[in-house]
């Protein structure tokens, strides 16, 4: 009899065990990915997210984790696990409207912010990945979705879970049909190791033929967590130096090089003794920087800023560093202006930094603009390097189009007034965005410095800024470097 009882409780524990495997829990994991804006410090929001995580996130009902990390291309992802849908719900509605993570999210560039949420129930394991692959996608049109379960399913034991340095993989779906397969390794380069054995794999090629290939987003990332030495960039040290009109810090005249220091505005003189005589003849209030937009190219560092510098002003600023401190300044001033006939400022338009892999071709490509177009007259080939259907213009004159462009030329022809670009001098760029600094003629013929801020989509130049103003006379140089 006792064995009976024995056998007994052992089928039904198994038959229990049986009913808990086919009836895990499911949870919810939310995607979020976004880029920083151009003028906000990785290194801050480094710092500021480990402090979201364990001050807010954390502190929410229904939260069971959370995973930070940037890829290659600056593309931040946050992985937040959750007990349910309306947790994750709630999370966010509060998270838009808590004061105490304004500053967080002031730095997040809000038109690259996309957000999804998935039902899952596979239970987080991962602990010591330093490295996740996040893939999210639809199926195609008319796909077996039992059938194309059965495949995901088996893309684990058949290859992921072989792998070495393979520590789990998570698979799941919403409501609109998006689905998302989740990867996490110990380490970049155990997940580097197997990609092209991946693609050729039989399973990998069945798993992804069912895939819509138009749909399919893929983050690589490296979690925030495991970075190290991670340093204020000279990026960074810039913005902090020009945000330092506003603030009075002097922490940032730390980043000039006190012994070496090249100044190109013509009206300061050089070394830090002509930056602090600068200063001293600030108006009451003193002098006042927002800036824009800001990238880093090498040793460079070039920036668009709307000063309140003995009244509003649109710049550019480009600094030179060596040895992690600036050695070298340039710059080019104009008063701001109305908005151009398309209703466009100085300073509005898109600001989203994207394509880092294209930072040499987008160079290439302003500067044939700028040789061929602007040097060499050859108005051919104008549509080779501006999208015709999408150009939006700045010039606080020039309306938007290549039909603005062509406009301005005309009226400067009939009005007997000239833009003459004579030298190219310097091209900096950082993915989208690049920045030529030419000399020329302009209006009446007056010596002029060029600085034109060109955005790119796939090879074509999409908006322009610029600022143009005329060079003084050298008698009134209060420094020998020059304008370029």
């Amino acid at each position: 009899m006792k064995s009976k009882l024995i056998a007994l409780s052992l089928f039904t524990m198994a038959i229990a065990s049986c009913n808990t495997e086919d009836k895990k829990i499911e949870t919810v994991l939310e995607v979020t990915s976004f880029n920083l804006k151009t003028t906000a410090s990785e290194l801050e929001f480094n710092t500021l997210d480990a402090e979201i995580e364990e001050t807010f996130t954390s502190k929410q009902p229904g939260y069971i984790r959370r995973q930070s990390g940037v890829d290659e291309q600056g593309k931040y992802v946050v992985l937040v696990y959750w007990k349910s849908l309306a947790d994750a719900k709630a999370s966010m509605d509060k998270f838009m409207n808590d004061k105490s993570v304004a500053g967080y999210a002031s730095m997040i560039e809000g038109s690259t912010m996309k957000m999804s949420r998935f039902t899952i129930k596979d239970k987080f394991k991962a602990t010591n990945s330093t490295f996740t692959e996040v893939m999210t996608f639809n199926t195609k049109e008319g796909t077996d979705i039992k059938a194309f379960n059965k495949v995901n399913k088996s893309v684990g034991p058949k290859f992921t879970e072989k792998q070495k340095g393979f520590l789990q993989r998570i698979t799941g779906s919403n409501d609109s049909g998006e689905q998302v397969a989740v990867v996490y390794w110990d380490t970049k380069a155990n997940s580097d190791a197997v990609i092209n054995d991946f693609m050729n794999a039989p399973v990998a090629k069945e798993f992804m033929g069912m895939m819509d290939q138009s749909t399919i987003d893929m983050m690589r990332f490296q979690s925030l967590a495991s970075l190290k030495n991670v340093t204020l960039s000279n990026k960074d040290k810039v913005v902090a130096l020009l945000n330092s009109f506003n603030t009075g810090d002097q922490t940032p005249i730390s980043y000039i090089n006190p012994n070496k220091y090249i100044q190109h505005n013509l009206g300061v003189a050089d070394g830090l003794q002509g930056f602090g005589e600068l200063m001293q003849h600030a108006p009451e209030g003193g002098f006042k920087a927002n800036v824009v937009r800001a990238f880093q190219d090498g040793d460079y560092v070039f920036a668009q800023t709307e000063y309140d510098f003995f009244g509003p002003k649109a710049a550019f600023d480009i600094f030179r560093f060596e040895d992690g401190l600036i050695v070298e300044h340039w710059d080019n001033l104009l008063e701001v202006q109305k908005p151009n006939p398309s209703g466009h400022t100085q300073f509005d338009g898109a600001t989203a930094l994207t394509d880092l892999d294209k930072t040499e071709a987008n160079k290439a490509v302003v500067r044939g603009f700028i040789e061929d177009v602007l040097l060499n007259h050859q108005m051919d080939k104008v549509a080779s390097y501006i999208n015709p259907k999408e150009y939006v213009q700045h010039n606080p004159a020039v309306a938007d189009g290549l039909e603005g462009f062509g406009a301005a030329m005309k009226y400067f022809a009939e009005n007997g007034l000239v833009m003459e670009y004579d030298n190219l001098h310097m091209v900096l760029g950082q993915g989208n965005f690049v920045l030529s600094v030419s000399e020329g003629k302009f209006g009446k013929g007056d010596h002029t410095a060029y600085y034109d801020l060109f955005r790119l989509e796939n090879g074509l130049i999409v908006e322009h800024w610029d600022v143009i103003a005329t060079i003084p006379a050298k008698s009134d140089w209060k420094n020998t470097n020059g304008k370029f």
